[in-house]
């Protein structure tokens, strides 16, 4: 082979080599460049719009709040706010110093619905004692109001429900058919409570007032479905024994007035709104709650 070709073949090796040697830094540049990318989007995306989060904080805070002082009240973080130094301070367990929230008034919409409600309520409580009353039973059931919405309390005596039992009587049946009829009407949600009274006695055949107020309450939700017309999906059975008593245990009317069984027409409020309904309602309650 001539010296020339020798040579020729000698540089293109070389510029060939010296060509595959350099090819890192297009992978190199590549990498450099999607890390730029990645940096400019973490940085867009950490910029809050304010404005926007001030109203997702305010819908967040009205429905998970429940009357209760807010973990979304403002503060001291990137949208500004209170400062902690400037809210009450509450010791937590180990002697830890945590801030207390401010409790915001509730807002107009808030009270004008819930009194909307309470207007709404007492044509219920009118309609149901107008029925009880043609039927001969006027006063059988009491009225009150709670978070929940309107309670009918129905004191089951041995007329309502026999001693350990959870079959309805004859009162009870006429009783349960007077309340479900004006509840037709209307489509709130309706939850059956069963209560037991607080002397310790057998429950037998039923291991405890457990068992024997969550039959009861289920009794009441199978009449209401079979024979009351009230379709399944709006009801509800919860027993709760004698852990929420009506009166004290120490008062002698405690004996019957725990023993019972509530209809509560559940309210539709939302959690805020729903809260003001105690207050708003002592004027139709039978009963102190």
């Amino acid at each position: 082979m001539s010296s020339a070709v020798r040579r020729a073949a000698r540089r293109r090796t070389e510029e060939d080599e010296h060509e595959n040697s350099e090819r890192w830094m297009v992978t190199y540049a590549d990498m450099l460049t999607l890390l730029l990318v990645l940096f400019i989007v973490m940085y867009a995306i950490s910029q809050v719009n304010t404005s926007k989060f001030a109203e997702l904080k305010s819908g967040l805070a009205t429905a998970f709040k429940n009357g209760q002082p807010s973990v979304l009240t403002a503060g001291s973080g990137i949208v500004g706010g209170e400062s902690i130094s400037s809210q009450q301070q509450v010791v937590g367990p180990n002697n830890v110093t945590l801030p207390q929230l401010d409790q915001g008034a509730a807002s107009p919409s808030d009270t004008n619905a819930a009194k909307h409600e309470i207007d709404q309520f007492r044509r219920i409580k009118a309609a149901i004692k107008a029925s009880l009353k043609s039927r001969g039973l006027d006063g059988s059931a009491l009225f009150s109001i709670d978070e929940r919405g309107l309670v009918v309390t129905v004191v089951t005596n041995e007329l309502v429900f026999a001693g350990n039992s959870a079959a309805l009587e004859n009162e009870g049946v006429a009783i349960m058919s007077a309340v479900a009829e004006p509840l037709r009407s209307i489509d709130n949600q309706l939850q059956i409570d069963g209560h037991t009274n607080q002397q310790k006695v057998s429950t037998d055949p039923y291991p405890s007032g457990w068992e024997l107020s969550s039959a009861r309450a289920s009794s009441v939700v199978r009449y209401l479905i079979r024979h009351g017309g009230i379709l399944a999906a709006r009801l509800s059975a919860v027993g709760y024994s004698d852990q929420r008593p009506l009166v004290p245990p120490s008062d002698p009317r405690s004996i019957t007035r725990n023993r019972r069984v509530d209809v509560v027409v559940l309210s539709k409020l939302p959690a805020s709104a729903a809260a003001q309904l105690p207050a708003l309602g002592r004027a139709i309650s039978d009963v102190a709650r």
